[in-house]
């Protein structure tokens, strides 16, 4: 008898099966208040290669701070036509793309408002919990200010920084692992 841990303790390549009615890649409506962005980038392994089906899940405020949460009682205004969730598969490139609004600074540890950010989670086969990250965005004046942001050694927080490559695109990519590993939270 054998002990050898099996497929089906991984979270395996057929997980799209259940979740593609889910998929979302518009997490504001053209309606949605706030400076209109696309973000998109590249999930790698470890060896470089591209991920072909990996799933993004990005969660955020809207632009004047509030998630779109039952537990969010801030006194920020909700948006009517901001969902704020987003799903997003890879393809066969590894590649993503969302397209949203930039997000508003929400409080953080100790009351402080944080600089904008995106809450990413990565799930793919091989990994049996979803790795937890943030994207900041490169250049933005609040991101001295983030107390989150200042627990990442200064050598890694461009991990985290999706880069302006023209007007509203932002580009960021996903390392699992390797040289240039993106900077994972503990859940």
């Amino acid at each position: 008898m054998s002990f050898q841990a099996t497929t089906s303790q991984t979270v395996g390549p057929y997980f799209r099966i259940g979740l593609s009615p889910l998929y979302r890649n518009e997490v504001a409506g053209l309606q949605a208040a706030g400076t209109r962005i696309r973000i998109s980038g590249r999930v790698f392994d470890g060896n470089g290669a591209a991920v072909p089906d990996a799933l993004i899940e990005v969660w955020q405020a809207n632009a004047a701070g509030r998630y779109r949460h039952p537990e969010d009682q801030g006194a920020a205004p909700l948006d009517a036509d901001f969902v704020g969730f987003g799903r997003i598969p890879t393809g066969a490139d590894g590649g993503f793309q969302f397209s949203t609004i930039k997000p508003g600074r929400v409080a953080g540890p100790g009351g402080c408002l944080q600089a904008p950010h995106i809450v990413v989670s990565v799930l793919m086969r091989g990994i049996l919990k979803r790795a937890l990250t943030r994207i900041y965005f490169g250049g933005e004046p609040a991101n001295a200010e983030d107390a989150v942001l200042a627990l990442v050694p200064a050598s890694r927080r461009d991990t985290l920084m999706a880069q302006s490559d023209g007007e509203g695109h932002y580009r960021w990519d996903i390392h699992m692992q390797g040289e240039h590993e993106t900077v994972f939270f503990a859940v």
